[in-house]
């Protein structure tokens, strides 16, 4: 896990540069006891700081550090107004925990008289979900949620089909073919904003250049071993940028990639 000393350590050092921070890459955050204190640290520094969680760890005590932290953004998961639905997309979860974790963060914000954090219900959109997006936006309403935002899901082997892939291709990225096949909708140009805006820094202090680089394959530097501003305009770093301009398509996370793709629907 990630730990607040080599935190802390990278905060100082970027801080002034920092505009906004997301604490999430490929697991749930609040299983690390050092959260919401790392959480506080860069509230503290000013920096704009915003989370994503399937809320199943949001009990009371919870929700109350979670306000007291001053996180600013919460981003809930919540897949399936059914448990039927939600777990056939979140895997042993469980959809009340979701709305338990929910009621407790909307009390701790009265209880604390606090705006923030703002709250928003993910509901990424898949086949077996696609006729609940009006019952999420009801449920969100009836329990006090900010805001309902629909995602368009990232799916492996699509080409021939896959049973996640929505039937109403509003809430898709991929199209399907005159042949039967099916392809992104995206065209693949060759840019990308992220690579000279933002990047993930992984628990271990390694950097990838976003996070599509779910296995962390293209590692660009290692804050424990370098500053972030030698890291950032290393030989490594810009050539990986210049690749994305010569030739995205032969970058391989780069050919499921959402950059020219509509994700919010």
């Amino acid at each position: 896990m990630l730990e607040p000393t080599f935190f802390k350590k990278t905060i100082d050092e970027i801080y002034k540069e920092l505009i906004y921070l997301t604490f999430y890459f490929q697991g749930e955050p609040y299983l690390n006891p050092n959260f919401l204190d790392m959480v506080k640290y860069a509230s503290d520094k000013g920096i704009y700081t915003s989370t994503s969680t399937n809320a199943h760890y949001l009990n009371k005590e919870q929700a109350k550090k979670t306000v007291e932290s001053k996180l600013d953004r919460l981003i809930i998961s919540i897949d399936g107004t059914t448990q039927e639905t939600y777990e056939h997309y979140r895997i042993g979860g469980t959809l009340q925990k979701v709305i338990d974790g929910t009621k407790n963060i909307i009390e701790a914000k009265k209880d604390l008289n606090s705006k923030t954090p703002h709250i928003v219900f993910q509901f990424l959109v898949v086949k077996p979900n696609e006729h609940q997006l009006e019952d999420v936006k009801k449920l969100a309403a009836e329990l006090g949620v900010n805001e309902v935002v629909f995602k368009t899901a990232q799916v492996y082997d699509f080409e021939n089909g896959n049973p996640l892939i929505p039937e109403n291709v509003k809430y898709s990225r991929y199209k399907k073919n005159s042949d039967g096949t099916y392809s992104i909708k995206n065209k693949l140009l060759n840019q990308c904003w992220r690579m000279w805006s933002s990047c993930v820094v992984t628990w271990d202090g390694i950097v990838v250049p976003c996070c599509f680089d779910k296995d962390a394959k293209h590692q660009l530097g290692d804050l424990k071993k370098q500053s972030f501003p030698e890291l950032w305009k290393s030989a490594k770093y810009q050539y990986f940028r210049q690749s994305i301009l010569k030739s995205r398509q032969e970058i391989d996370i780069c050919r499921n990639c959402s950059e020219g793709t509509k994700v919010w629907a």
